[in-house]
């Protein structure tokens, strides 16, 4: 289990840094779209990314936690 969610958790980290990045780099696009936001507004370039992470993690962990449950000789029998 420790491995679905180690490789999961390190895709969405890569993910959340190449939005960062994009999200910093076009941040007067945003700026113009999305009124009342601050250019570098704190509470959204944190809160956004534990949001998604929490969310990525749940994602994973009930699926990984069901494969976990199985057991492997009856896996192997049944392919």
């Amino acid at each position: 289990m420790g491995l679905v969610l180690g490789r999961s958790l390190a895709l969405v980290l890569v993910g959340l840094a190449f939005g960062l990045l994009s999200a910093a780099a076009l941040q007067r696009l945003v700026r113009s779209l999305l009124f009342g936001v601050a250019q570098y507004d704190v509470l959204t370039f944190s809160a956004v990314p534990v949001l998604l992470v929490s969310v990525a993690l749940i994602a994973s962990y009930l699926p990984a936690r069901r494969a976990a449950s199985i057991n492997p000789i009856n896996a192997l029998r049944s392919e």
